[in-house]
């Protein structure tokens, strides 16, 4: 059999299956994450612009929101005059998050800033001091949020990247941008922008031992025992490696895709057989 022909013992049909494990789970603390805290942390703290840059599916996204406790706020924020209290979570972060539409006029992007950063400060003022008042507090030009986060900042043209920085210049705020590879090089054409980026943090896949700790968590959430020393677990793992690059996100598709075979087909563990046959359901970019 060649590697790349589907084995003809394994079924793959449309009949609907029950729902598959939820592979994203909780997040798995990488290094690449760790590294993305330090970088977030040091923006944050010495109120500067700081880039992160990396190629799709590493993660980028996904550490943001759990540095900003994105999903925290998008429950709260949902639920907030029937919650009890704001979530500890956002007050420890401090730190709002916005993705641009790919249409995000100037305006747009002025009412969405002025929602995400001005209305969560308003929010944690009045969780700090119930006897807070927007309407007759008076401003004195500081701010209870200390980082703002935009991601996909590289569908911004250049008349938005402008407001981000003049709002930046404005507030007491850091500000992270996240983008593509080559988007770094992008600010460089904006002198006045470039000058204040103090941090840069380029985003990379999975390393080996990373990828031990993912490939363990993505077994079990299929229901499997992640055995390192076992030959079949070592060269499925070694296949999903070649297959994937260490890319999380193609990771999180390709273990989808074995979980559905593997219980199509009734098997107990997961070997490189299957992660090939797996391999076929996918389209894979280069």
């Amino acid at each position: 059999m060649t590697a790349t022909a589907v084995p003809a013992h394994y079924r793959d049909q449309t009949t609907p299956l029950r729902p598959q494990p939820h592979l994203t789970g909780p997040l798995i603390a990488t290094r690449q994450h760790r590294r993305f805290v330090e970088f977030a942390d040091a923006v944050r703290a010495h109120r500067y612009i700081g880039v992160c840059y990396g190629p799709p599916g590493v993660g980028k996204t996904r550490s943001a929101r759990a540095y900003s406790a994105a999903d925290d706020w998008d429950h709260w924020n949902s639920h907030r005059y029937a919650a009890a209290g704001m979530p500890a979570s956002l007050l420890a972060a401090r730190t709002a998050m916005w993705t641009p539409y790919v249409t995000t006029s100037p305006r747009g992007l002025e009412e969405e800033i002025h929602i995400r950063v001005l209305g969560f400060d308003g929010a944690l003022r009045k969780q700090l001091d119930p006897s807070y008042d927007g309407d007759f507090w008076p401003n004195d030009g500081s701010s209870e949020v200390h980082l703002l986060i935009v991601d996909e900042a590289d569908r911004l043209r250049t008349s938005g990247l402008e407001q981000l920085r003049d709002f930046f210049d404005r507030t007491d705020i850091g500000l992270v941008l996240i983008g593509m590879p080559g988007f770094e090089r992008r600010l460089a054409r904006y002198p006045q922008l470039y000058s204040r980026i103090g941090f840069a943090h380029q985003y990379r896949t999975l390393d080996t031992d990373d990828l031990d700790t993912v490939l363990a968590a993505a077994w079990t959430s299929l229901g499997a025992q992640y055995e390192p020393d076992r030959p079949d677990t070592i060269d499925a793992a070694a296949a999903i490696t070649r297959i994937t690059g260490g890319n999380y996100r193609l990771i999180q598709r390709l273990m989808t895709q074995i979980g559905r075979l593997r219980e199509l087909n009734h098997l107990d563990t997961i070997t490189a057989e299957l992660v090939e046959a797996a391999r076929q359901t996918l389209v894979i970019g280069a």
